[in-house]
């Protein structure tokens, strides 16, 4: 039977939790809610780990020096702002306090809702997915299938939530820091929203300062970790969880996320071994990316959708991370290069006018032949318009070279990133929308909300509120300002 209980913290502050009779485990703790559920108390399985002075050091900075969810000037990690702070605390869910009574344990927020699901999100009579975590694995793989459409978002949010992860990867890399165990259990998301939340945050690896604790979780683990393993923890040929075989897990992540199928998992087999060997071979020293192009002994016959079909910028990362990195732990892509990669994609998404497109979107990296690979739906639009983004050479005026581009649909938003060079858009950026694209009476207007130096592809300002007639062939400056792009006009039909 349930009942209330109190925890000390190591600031001396008490408080409650709910002692349950069969509490949530996991690998290493098992959960207690607090009374309103806002919190979880976490206690280790076997007590005498948790009595490690490794793991509490650890654990103690992972909650304040290296912690992105508080600001520098609360005590967090350095150089982190409120804003910053803030936006992090919604995608990481990181220890806030340690318990250092009844025994050591931490204390984390609890999960938001949205990655919980309910009693419609399941189409099959009989199983009650209440309360049940949203982990990947339910929109990755045939458990789809069980699903009730709405749980399932479209391919626009899953990019979402892998930009949302590549993100989160790249801001703890840059504080030396390594999840160790990233992987369909460790990431929850929410399809509906386009979210994500990166959950077991107290097993962080701080390179050179707390060796890792766990190898990872099938499927994920990168292959020198699997290969290695056959040498005894210390020696020196074991490959152990670092930001590098963070890297392999992330991408698995996200090709699963875009292709709902794992990259690895294909029809190649190992004759004369036993399954759990073969499983070992397959996801270790014999992996073979199933889309490697040099190697298609794992190639499934029926990829409709492959890698070419998310554009080139993700079609390089993915053959990076699979094909280049995949045995090469120093090649894989960084999450640095993920999220720029994920963006400029994010730039080439265009709207499928198939009602029944499950994908509802699409990559337009051929503009010359826009048909949605999920559907196999053409585009009936007879217009495709995109924007090609030229900036400045420094000291070189009247130079410019392309950097970005962006396909243009009806109602398409423009931000500051789509008007000055030197904005990324990142958790930063200022998210005001500064212009709009509509077709009326047949024209394709670009539409200024809130730039103050736009001019016309005559030169003259468009004020704001003010609208150019965009046409094939022309170019205008969006901003005349000091890194305010040049952009290119392009019109097919």
């Amino acid at each position: 039977m349930d009942r209330i209980s109190e925890a000390t913290l190591a600031d001396g502050t008490k408080i409650e939790y709910v002692i349950s009779d069969d509490p949530p485990r996991g690998g290493m703790k098992y959960t207690y809610f607090s009374p309103d559920k806002s919190y979880v108390v976490q206690f280790f399985n076997d007590p005498e780990v948790g009595m490690d002075p490794n793991i509490q050091k650890r654990i103690a900075s992972i909650i304040g020096k290296y912690n992105p969810t508080v600001s520098e000037a609360a005590g967090g990690a350095k150089g982190n702002t409120e804003e910053s702070a803030k936006y992090y605390a919604e995608r990481f869910c990181w220890p806030t306090a340690i318990v250092v009574a009844p025994e050591f344990g931490v204390v984390c927020p609890s999960y938001p809702s949205n990655y919980f699901f309910d009693s419609q999100s399941s189409i099959v009579e009989g199983l009650d997915l209440s309360g049940r975590d949203k982990k990947s694995n339910w929109f990755t793989s045939r458990n789809r299938k069980y699903l009730s459409p709405a749980e399932l978002g479209n391919f626009m949010t899953m990019m979402m939530i892998a930009i949302s992860l590549a993100r989160s990867l790249r801001r703890m890399h840059s504080a030396g820091l390594a999840h160790s165990d990233l992987s369909n259990n460790n990431v929850l998301i929410d399809p509906k929203s386009g979210s994500c939340v990166v959950i077991d945050i107290d097993s962080l690896v701080v390179p050179g300062l707390f060796p890792p604790e766990v190898a990872g979780t099938r499927g994920y683990i990168a292959p020198e970790v699997l290969e290695t393993m056959i040498y005894p923890y210390g020696d020196p040929r074991r490959a152990l969880p670092c930001i590098e075989t963070d890297l392999h897990s992330m991408a698995v992540l996200i090709y699963e996320y875009l292709l709902t199928r794992h990259p690895l998992i294909g029809p190649k087999h190992i004759p004369d071994v036993e399954a759990e060997e073969e499983d070992f071979l397959l996801m270790g020293p014999q992996a073979v990316f199933i889309e490697d192009p040099n190697d298609k002994s794992n190639r499934p016959d029926d990829l409709s959708v492959t890698i070419h079909d998310l554009g080139p910028y993700l079609e390089s990362l993915f053959l990076k991370a699979f094909s280049t990195g995949l045995h090469s732990p120093k090649e894989r892509p960084t999450a640095m290069e993920w999220e720029q990669g994920l963006l400029k994609t994010w730039n080439l998404l265009y709207p499928c006018e198939n009602p029944s497109c499950s994908a509802k979107w699409f990559v337009m990296h051929d503009i010359h032949n826009p048909v949605c690979p999920f559907c196999g739906h053409r585009v009936s639009n007879n217009e495709i318009v995109k924007f090609t983004f030229n900036k400045e050479l420094k000291g070189r005026q009247g130079q410019w070279v392309k950097n970005d581009e962006l396909i243009v649909y009806n109602n398409i938003p423009l931000f500051q990133w789509h008007v000055f060079s030197n904005v990324f858009a990142d958790e930063k950026a200022d998210r005001e929308l500064q212009a709009y694209v509509v077709k009326f009476n047949g024209e394709w207007l670009l539409i200024n909300q809130r730039i103050n130096s736009m001019r016309s592809a005559s030169g003259n300002i468009v004020a704001p509120g003010k609208a150019i007639q965009l046409k094939d062939g022309m170019s205008f400056r969006i901003a005349d300002e000091e890194d305010g792009y040049l952009v290119g006009v392009s019109i097919v039909k």
